[in-house]
């Protein structure tokens, strides 16, 4: 991220012609990658700061910034400003009034108290307020001032960094299934490398017990072509993808798999035979997919919903299409989803269908009709996942800016901001439909084995949840 300075050239300010009451300040908004980098560099990794999971669990259910993120920004002011280049701190006392949460505004002012001729040294208070005006850190500091002129021209903006392991957030979404039982699950036609090498990971890293549906000898082959080790899993031989789809609905309705997954065959073959009436998996709720995205620019888990079944969904499917969110957010460890409900505006439009049922939404939920999460809308997609941009256009909201689930109006902005993410921003996916009786991995057949993995821990646990429920 390219942060501007604000100015090219720094000019100090030397003893001599400091005045009592002199001033300055200095804006910064605290940003997620500012918590990560002050957390890289010192090594403070408290959990109150640096994990989301303990700070929603704590007092003040959101990301603080360290205490002396604040107290650094003084040292900025003094450093670069007033009296700017030449200065050194000699003491310094700060008091620390409230937190600091991340899209917060804080200026930071130092004022000149008292000058000592006998050393050279500068008293300032120093006080740091929020975008409210509300005091976060205020103290003094004791500098010695410069003696000599200076002047330099900077560079106009610093280096851009990324912090990122995507491996690293890949290996800790599998330790979430350790120690679990593998789930039986039936694979729908795996004839090509990426839909056999996924679930043979996933068998080999203890998440599924697969059985491989679909031509036995395209199988084999496509194994011994890659290199891909089938030992100890089943092969169920099936003539053609039509024959896969419905053999692999047909274990599930058996009794023999748990979980069911896409392979190397078109969706609508699969989804054909799992809506079928007579032998199908359907429930009382509608069907929808939901894909569970772990984005390294966004502090929480983000489940997009629903950008692979439902083209156009009314407004009694949107609210399954939420309801069966809010379970996945529940059964994956969120225990009230703030739920975002999506429009390209974040005020009600009757000219824009998708804010009527926002708002429709929203009152089911206050009435009721919608449980297990804090809905919100319409809300545009930056103020949705942005403080800052909430915050900018004066949402006040429990959800603006922090929120888990987004809910798209329709299947064709959902599939693009899911690809979006995955491609241009590194999102770790996973995808998983919901609302029938057993969990389907969905994915699409350009998806990497990794991806396919990741999907197979959403559906583990989904599947784990429904034991325990009794509804397997």
């Amino acid at each position: 991220m390219d942060i501007p300075l604000s100015s090219r050239r720094l000019v100090n300010t030397t003893y001599g012609e400091i005045s009592l009451g002199d001033t300055a300040s200095l804006t910064r908004i605290l940003m997620p990658e500012d918590v990560k980098l002050f957390a890289i560099l010192t090594g403070d990794m408290n959990p109150a700061t640096a994990t989301t999971q303990y700070s929603e669990s704590g007092m003040l259910r959101e990301v603080i910034a360290h205490g002396m993120w604040s107290g650094s920004l003084i040292s900025t002011v003094l450093g670069t400003q007033f009296p700017g280049p030449g200065t050194i701190l000699i003491d310094q006392s700060l008091h620390f009034a409230r937190p600091v949460t991340i899209g917060d505004s804080i200026t930071i002012t130092v004022t000149v108290k008292q000058k000592f001729d006998h050393n050279k040294h500068v008293l300032l208070d120093c006080v740091c307020t929020n975008q409210e005006g509300m005091q976060v850190v205020y103290g003094t500091a004791e500098v010695l001032a410069p003696s000599e002129k200076i002047e330099q021209i900077r560079e106009a903006y610093l280096p851009e960094i990324h912090i990122d392991d995507k491996h690293a957030r890949y290996i800790h979404l599998l330790d979430r299934v350790k120690g679990l039982e593998p789930i039986p699950t039936a694979v729908a036609h795996p004839c090509d490398e990426e839909s056999l090498k996924g679930p043979v990971m996933a068998y080999q890293a203890g998440i599924i017990e697969p059985i491989l549906v679909g031509p036995e000898n395209k199988i084999r082959a496509v194994a011994e072509e890659f290199g891909i080790d089938l030992t100890g899993i089943r092969i169920v031989h099936a003539a053609h993808s039509h024959d896969s789809a419905a053999m692999a609905v047909s274990l599930v309705k058996t009794g023999d798999a748990e979980a069911l997954m896409k392979g190397s065959l078109h969706t609508d073959e699969l989804m054909a035979e799992v809506v079928a009436r007579a032998n199908g998996l359907r429930t009382s709720r509608r069907i929808s997919h939901v894909f569970m995205m772990d984005v390294p620019t966004y502090h929480r888990p983000l489940l997009i919903t629903d950008a692979a079944i439902n083209i156009a969904p009314t407004l009694e499917e949107k609210a399954d299409i939420i309801r069966n969110a809010i379970d996945l957010a529940h059964i994956i460890g969120i225990p009230e989803p703030k739920v975002a409900i999506l429009s390209a505006v974040e005020t009600v439009n009757p000219k824009i269908q998708s804010t009527l049922d926002a708002a429709a939404l929203c009152k089911m939920a206050d009435r009721g009709q919608i449980r297990g999460g804090i809905l919100d809308g319409p809300l545009a997609f930056d103020n949705a996942v942005s403080i800052v941009a909430a915050k900018t256009k004066g949402i006040k909201s429990a959800v603006a800016g922090h929120a888990e689930i987004l809910v798209v109006p329709d299947l064709e902005s959902g599939n693009m901001v899911a690809k979006q993410l995955e491609y241009l921003a590194n999102a770790l996916t996973a995808g998983i439909v919901l609302g029938t009786k057993v969990p389907i991995v969905l994915t699409s057949r350009a998806d990497t084995a990794e991806t396919r993995t990741a999907s197979c821990v959403i559906a583990a646990l989904v599947a784990h949840a429904n034991r325990k429920n009794g509804t397997t």
